[in-house]
């Protein structure tokens, strides 16, 4: 299927690495040209040198208004106007945490969403087309963790407010839950969930899989093929909803 993406022009947060940078490598094979957005320049650098001559870089932080401000700037001036923006940039949710820490993760993943979608959904509206897929996570399902649970719900009830304000203006905006995904961290993580539970990380992951409908766990690629989906005029039927992507939970049924 041709998703329509040639020489689109896509901005994508937290694209130095793990889903974000899977979802730049994606929309640029597509044909598209892709801003990669973090807080780290020289890991930027080094995401985009797997991408090639269509992918710009702009370090930023989504956390703060003027920095958000000064980046949609500068990929404006390096792309253009911006098609197709995909919200990926969030903190590692660690477990329990102080007021402060509580705040700031909400302040980049929720708040920081919404100034990235503020600053470039008015180019959008003024061509009449657009996208904007923010990535949540399956915390928005399930209980174990209050930040986790309260930031994803945060970010879908962002979602569909957007949808409804901007859908008339020809964009459409869409959630994305994903679980437990493969990285470049996930050892990392295995080896961690491991020493806690006293287990081994094969058992942790193996656990993981069978908890999961199609009984493994999914790829940072395969999530990003879903968001690319979700990023092309393809998915025009769909605005305003949530798209698990984590592989089916199994057990449960949400309708």
């Amino acid at each position: 299927m041709d998703l329509q993406l040639s020489d689109r022009r896509a901005v994508v947060t937290g694209a130095s690495r793990g889903i974000g940078l899977a979802v730049a490598r994606a929309l640029a094979h597509e044909g598209a040209h892709v801003a990669l957005v973090a807080r780290d320049r020289d890991a930027l650098r080094r995401a985009a040198a797997t991408l090639g001559a269509r992918a710009v870089i702009a370090a930023c932080d989504t956390g703060d208004d003027g920095s958000v401000a000064e980046m949609a700037a500068q990929v404006t001036n390096e792309l253009g106007s911006v098609d197709i923006l995909v919200n990926c940039a969030a903190q590692a949710n660690t477990g329990p945490m102080s007021d402060d820490q509580f705040d700031e993760q909400i302040n980049v993943k929720v708040k920081g969403y919404l100034r990235c979608a503020r600053a470039f959904a008015p180019q959008m509206a003024e061509h009449g087309w657009g996208r904007i897929v923010n990535v949540s996570g399956l915390a928005a399902r399930s209980t174990g963790s209050v930040v986790g649970s309260v930031r994803n719900v945060a970010v879908a009830a962002m979602t569909k407010n957007l949808a409804d304000e901007y859908g008339a203006d020809g964009i459409n905006v869409t959630v994305v839950h994903p679980g437990m995904t493969v990285t470049e961290r996930f050892p990392e993580t295995m080896a961690t969930m491991a020493r806690a539970r006293g287990t081994t990380p094969e058992r942790v992951q193996a656990a993981l899989a069978g908890a999961t409908s199609i009984g493994r766990v999914v790829t940072a690629e395969e999530v990003a093929d879903v968001v690319a989906f979700l990023a092309s005029p393809r998915s025009v039927a769909v605005t305003g909803d949530a798209i698990a992507v984590g592989g089916g939970t199994r057990g449960s049924i949400y309708y």
